[in-house]
């Protein structure tokens, strides 16, 4: 389960960036997780509440904001909405796929007191 590491990565984060501004506990965090991260959102939300024990974090929600996945067709020259990394272009049926967006994880924003 990747989840772990990245949950660790997330808290990690957000836990130096709240001691840089004097913060004594994070009350949420938000985060973005494209479709074609192959990150799934509720073990992401499982790991993070197991891994930010102890932590500024601990008791922290954890807001999860979905990213859609976005591709460059090459057969019909459009950018085109997808779910999966082996799904047919929406509108031309072509597999000529480039990924362009939604591959990606990131941390957006954080709430501390």
């Amino acid at each position: 389960m990747h989840e772990m590491a990245l949950a660790e990565s997330v808290v990690q984060i957000v836990a130096e960036q709240a001691a840089k501004a004097g913060a004594e506990a994070i009350k949420t965090v938000w985060i973005e997780i494209g479709e074609l991260s192959h990150v799934e959102p509720e073990a992401m939300r499982f790991c993070f509440e197991a891994v930010a024990k102890d932590t500024r974090a601990e008791g922290a929600t954890l807001e999860i904001i979905r990213a859609p996945g976005k591709a460059w067709c090459h057969k019909c020259a459009d950018h085109v909405h997808v779910k999966s990394l082996v799904e047919a272009c929406p509108k031309c049926g072509g597999y000529q796929l480039q990924v362009t967006g939604g591959d990606d994880m990131r941390v957006k924003e954080m709430e501390v007191t």
